[in-house]
């Protein structure tokens, strides 16, 4: 008779409490460190998403605005006035592509050319941008001996290349027009605020002893016209309401015919996305005398644009 081996069934030793209670630690700790993986990768995909979409946002709005800059130009050459935009900074909207595109347009012959006016415009801009009279009057003599010919002082007061070595600055007077806007900084005695203030109020384009008073903005009406901010509103929302070419009269009595626009404009182009996103460029341009198809125009000022 064979006999039945039996075996004792095996039996699992079960763990003590306190090792089974730092399983359950580690598993709750990995579970903790999971879950911040997973919060990690999500916040940056999230992150990653939302800066590429600024990005996309930031060069929509960016290339609206240089569309508004060149369809400004089209405007400006339009053969009909009645059609033609005015550059008396008054403002134009437009869609483009779902983006509002607000665009202003300033005539350089509405400014002060810094390079024709005479002693009392200067004296009168400086004075309205904060200077006292007597710094006005000073600061007017040195802009027009940096432009005249001359090595002579035109006036009490003025600067030769002397006073600017007898100041320490590496430079003289330079003796001849402005070649840039910017240039009037080197002026001796001018200071940044000053430089500010009357910055977008002056041009060196127009070769006019006395602003276009048709085209002039706003700040140069206030700088230059006699008469209260009333009186100059009153004039603008004339100039802008009535058929162009017809006759105006400034506040403190005077013409203001149109007498014919320049050739060089100051754009400012704004875009606004519905996100919110907007793009803002500022240029100075020149409009060419040929065809259209030969060359349109051409940039002579820029400044940065700003995006946020």
């Amino acid at each position: 008779m064979n006999s039945t081996a039996f075996h004792r069934p095996r039996t699992q030793t079960a763990l003590p409490a306190s090792q089974r209670g730092i399983a359950l630690v580690m598993v709750l700790w990995m579970s903790v460190l999971l879950a911040v993986l997973v919060a990690s990768f999500s916040i940056a995909a999230r992150t990653e998403t939302l800066m590429a979409r600024n990005m996309l946002d930031t060069i929509t709005a960016r290339y609206a605005a240089e569309a508004g800059l060149h369809y400004a130009v089209f405007q400006l050459r339009m053969p009909d006035p009645n059609q033609r935009w005015v550059g008396d900074g008054r403002s134009y909207e437009f869609d483009f592509e779902g983006t509002q595109v607000n665009v202003e347009v300033i005539d350089e012959s509405g400014k002060i050319d810094v390079n024709a006016a005479d002693q009392l415009a200067l004296v009168t801009l400086f004075t309205g941008a904060g200077r006292a009279p007597d710094e006005a009057e000073t600061l007017a003599a040195r802009v027009i001996d940096w432009r005249d010919p001359d090595d002579l002082l035109t006036e009490p007061g003025g600067a030769e290349k002397d006073d600017y070595e007898s100041a320490g600055l590496s430079y003289g007077c330079r003796d001849q027009p402005f070649q840039t806007v910017d240039e009037i900084q080197q002026v001796l005695g001018m200071d940044y605020d000053t430089y500010l203030a009357i910055e977008p109020l002056i041009t060196i384009y127009s070769g006019r002893t006395e602003p276009n008073w048709a085209f002039a903005p706003r700040e140069v009406l206030l700088a230059l016209v006699p008469g209260d901010p009333a009186a100059i509103d009153s004039f603008i929302e004339q100039r802008e309401t009535l058929p162009p070419g017809t006759p105006l009269v400034l506040p403190d009595g005077r013409p203001a015919l149109a007498q014919g626009g320049g050739l060089t404009y100051t754009v400012r182009s704004v875009a606004t996305l519905p996100s919110g996103a907007t793009a803002t460029l500022e240029a100075t341009v020149r409009l060419g005398t040929g065809s259209i198809a030969a060359r349109p125009f051409r940039i002579v000022r820029w400044r940065d644009a700003q995006s946020s």
